[in-house]
């Protein structure tokens, strides 16, 4: 399984996330990345939040206004089969990084900026299929591009 990293995206908190080209990954996720609710993001265990290009270009074909970084993410990547990964799963980005998937992320009222009257939550659209995306740990940092690629490591641990 193999894939690209769209977007690298920081907050000082909160979202949206903006992207940035180059970045550092370090143990707790890109270098000047901040949350707005550290109680319940981020940390060694959920260093990074990585979420499917192609889910966003979903989003906004049923009507969000949604782009690269606005659910949050640190990673926008394209061409990973969110449905398929699993927890433990390693991941090799660009040239030295590597990352474990911890957790599916549960999408929060946060998000709810994007709801529209008469519309179906977003928050229940990212609930299906991996699509809110996934929390990952760092294992090794580095630098990291755009366009750099992800590669599976290593099955579950």
């Amino acid at each position: 399984m193999t894939g690209e990293i769209c977007q690298l995206n920081t907050s000082r908190g909160g979202i949206p996330k903006r992207g940035l080209n180059p970045a550092t990954l370090t143990p707790l996720g890109l270098e000047g990345d901040d949350w707005a609710h550290p109680k319940y993001h981020g940390g060694p265990k959920q260093a990074l939040l990585l979420i499917g290009d192609e889910v966003i270009e979903e989003l906004r074909g049923l009507g969000y206004e949604v782009f690269a970084g606005a659910l949050g993410e640190n990673l926008t990547t394209r061409g990973l089969d969110y449905a398929r990964l699993e927890a433990g799963q390693r991941f090799r980005l660009g040239q030295s990084c590597e990352i474990e998937l911890a957790k599916l992320r549960e999408p929060c009222r946060t998000l709810d900026v994007y709801n529209r009257a008469g519309a179906e939550k977003i928050q229940r659209i990212l609930k299906q299929a991996g699509r809110g995306g996934w929390y990952a740990r760092v294992l090794q940092g580095g630098p990291l591009f755009t366009g750099d690629r992800i590669e599976l490591a290593a099955e579950t641990v």
